[in-house]
């Protein structure tokens, strides 16, 4: 199975780190998160990765060089011309990706224990072009399930905005890890192009397809704040 690391994204809340570096190379307990999250990917058998680089993507590039791409096969989807988001990059990385085989998706800037085999497990008996990682934790904003974990709308929590695919029959709040397992039929199903967020995509699926939630209880902490990085120091060694 492959890896899809976005590790793009500018990181505006990791300043003044990210006005020099990556949010991917910002460190936690003297190990990068890129690195870190490749040797989680790799505890779990997974060797082959897709990377896609904007900020300062020329130092993640030297980055996986100067450590001999971690012993694994790793290419780069670089994104200098426009920073894509989400469901760009997803898109621009198709190359890489669609082989009839599912992959995996992982922010860089997430840390987590997650049990991968029971969520590529999960996913594949579901048999949906994707599958979302969630969990019951504070956030600003919540995706929300029926009894099924089958995805049914987005809520706005401090806002009260909602996007539903059907009235909100008490639906379950959870919020998204920012991690994806996906079968290449989404290439098929994604409409818009450019910049976009895949989880745009996603809400407008929801009308017509399945798309399933796989609820856990795992350490995951985003690291996109200096506070979130010591906050990780006590929980990721």
């Amino acid at each position: 199975m492959k890896a899809l690391i976005f590790a793009a994204g500018k990181g505006t809340r990791l300043k003044p780190f990210t006005d020099h570096h990556p949010k991917a190379l910002a460190v936690v307990n003297g190990v990068p998160l890129l690195e870190r999250n490749i040797k989680y990917l790799q505890s779990y058998g997974i060797n082959d990765f897709v990377i896609n680089v904007y900020h300062f993507g020329n130092q993640i590039v030297d980055f996986v060089k100067k450590n001999s791409n971690f012993g694994a096969k790793i290419e780069f989807s670089d994104e200098k011309a426009e920073l894509l988001e989400t469901g760009g990059g997803l898109v621009f990385a198709r190359k890489f990706l669609d082989f009839d085989e599912d992959f995996l998706i992982m922010n860089a800037d997430i840390l987590t224990d997650l049990d991968l085999n029971s969520f590529i497990k999960y996913h594949q008996e579901k048999k949906d072009f994707a599958t979302l990682a969630v969990s019951d934790r504070v956030s600003s904003r919540k995706l929300l399930f029926n009894e099924a974990m089958i995805l049914r709308g987005w809520l706005n929590v401090q806002t009260g905005e909602q996007r539903l695919a059907e009235f909100n029959k008490g639906f379950k709040p959870l919020a998204f890890s920012g991690i994806h397992c996906i079968n290449p039929r989404i290439f098929k199903k994604i409409k818009r192009k450019g910049k976009f967020s895949i989880m745009e995509e996603y809400l407008d699926l929801i009308h017509t397809e399945e798309i399933h939630g796989f609820e856990h209880h795992a350490n995951l902490i985003d690291v996109g704040r200096p506070e979130s990085i010591l906050a990780a120091e006590k929980i990721f060694k």
